[in-house]
């Protein structure tokens, strides 16, 4: 039977029965280490990063960088990959800034990002050297010119800017419209009124501005109608207040398979079509088109990445519903219960069998929705101690687990060159009584 495995990290034995991952059997892998279990893929990852540096390197002429946007998934590992690969990276809170800094990564290639930065956020970013803020509210202007004037120093911000642009993708991951939550609209003045009370600060250089728009994203149109706005807007600014963009950077947004009804995308010719696109804008405009940046998270690493869950028990009530429970859950992966997000599932020790019976693969936490996925199709023979695998869980998976029901959370193994190895360990249950107060 042919499926369509979403990726070509992922194939089948030649025999036909076990699921591959990188080359390794996941049955093998679920033995070794236990379920439920993440695997990622470094060799993917490794790839993913190359693949977005030659591109924006060839369609920016050289002048673009990359960002990897490290709430996708963050652990010491990941930042060492990332230093090792050349990449800037994002991050959007001081546990993860600290995760990067004791992975040895160069806080000056990291930009800082959120919506409500504390005044200790600030400091410590400050104290550690963060390359760049990415301002998101007036208030958090003035507590970095606050907190740099006490150091004496003059700290590197972008400014994020809402370029009123909805790409038609899931709602609750839609942010570069007027009303998001996040940064300042052109359309409503606030944009501009925030750069002149920015460029009005001692202790604050303007290295540039930042947009992002969504995710989930196939093709470059929503780049293009981005970059249209942003460029005219940076033309604006230059031409009223004398003000230069040398740095602008785009968002990340790019998509993943989740189903073999997901297009497939073209990763080069999206970038290629923005940078034609970006050039032929600011030579109209009369600028010089800024260095540019991407900050790709999602497609760096989700299909990078696959759970493996063991089935405990499977509940069929006839005429209505079939269940099939596994060792994990929605502390493992809670985007379903989020985003009601999509996923392909496979046995993966019976690849060959027909994949014939439509159920609903739930967790076991004490709770209704607690669900991976419903309408599946797994064997109807499918039963206790057999392996289910959820493809491209790379992303916002190991960065969203919880101990909800006080359930420890998987390890990360990491699949490179035909070996394995723990990156993240398996939580115990003393893990869980760890920081309780005797």
């Amino acid at each position: 039977m042919t499926r369509d495995l979403l990726c070509e990290n992922v194939s089948v034995s030649e025999d036909g029965q076990h699921l591959l991952f990188a080359g390794q059997d996941t049955t093998t892998l679920a033995a070794q280490y236990g379920t439920p279990l993440y695997l990622m893929d470094e060799d993917r990852i490794r790839n993913c990063c190359r693949a977005y540096k030659t591109a924006v390197v060839a369609a920016f002429d050289g002048n673009a960088q990359v960002l990897y946007a490290s709430k996708a998934s963050s652990f010491k590992r990941i930042y060492e990959i990332m230093r090792e690969e050349g990449m800037g990276v994002d991050v959007v809170s001081v546990g993860e800034m600290y995760t990067a800094l004791k992975a040895g990564f160069p806080m000056s290639q990291a930009y800082f990002h959120s919506n409500n930065k504390t005044d200790a956020d600030i400091a410590f970013a400050m104290e550690h050297g963060i390359g760049y803020f990415v301002v998101d509210n007036e208030e958090e202007l003035f507590a970095i010119e606050r907190e740099a004037a006490a150091r004496g120093i003059r700290q590197s911000v972008l400014l994020r800017i809402t370029p009123g642009i909805d790409p038609h993708t899931f709602e609750a991951v839609s942010t570069g419209k007027v009303d998001s939550k996040f940064g300042f609209a052109i359309e409503t003045g606030a944009a501009e009124d925030i750069l002149l009370k920015a460029l009005a600060m001692p202790h604050v250089d303007i290295a540039g501005l930042h947009c992002h728009v969504g995710s989930q994203v196939f093709d470059a149109e929503v780049f293009l109608l981005t970059a249209d706005v942003m460029l005219t807007f940076i033309a604006e600014m230059q031409t009223r207040h004398g003000f230069t963009t040398k740095l602008f950077d785009i968002g990340g947004g790019f998509g993943v398979r989740y189903l073999p009804s997901d297009p497939i995308l073209d990763l080069h010719g999206c970038i290629a079509e923005i940078g034609d696109f970006m050039k032929t804008k600011a030579a109209a405009l009369g600028i010089t088109l800024p260095k540019i940046s991407f900050e790709p998270g999602r497609s760096i690493v989700a299909d990078a990445g696959m759970t493996l869950y063991t089935v405990g028990n499977v509940k069929c009530i006839p005429d209505f519903i079939n269940y099939v429970s596994v060792d994990g859950g929605m502390t493992d992966n809670i985007r379903y219960a989020l985003y009601t997000a999509p996923y392909t599932l496979f046995q993966a020790n019976a690849m060959n069998h027909p994949h014939d019976m439509t159920c609903t693969v739930v967790g076991r936490c004490c709770e209704s929705g607690d669900i991976i996925q419903p309408d599946v199709k797994l064997p109807s023979n499918i039963g206790r101690g057999d392996v289910v695998a959820v493809l491209t869980t790379g992303a916002y998976h190991y960065s969203m687990a919880s101990n909800y029901n006080r359930l420890t959370r998987p390890p990360i193994v990491m699949l490179a060159n035909g070996e394995s190895y723990v990156a993240v360990r398996r939580e115990t249950i003393d893990d869980l009584i760890a920081l309780d107060v005797e």
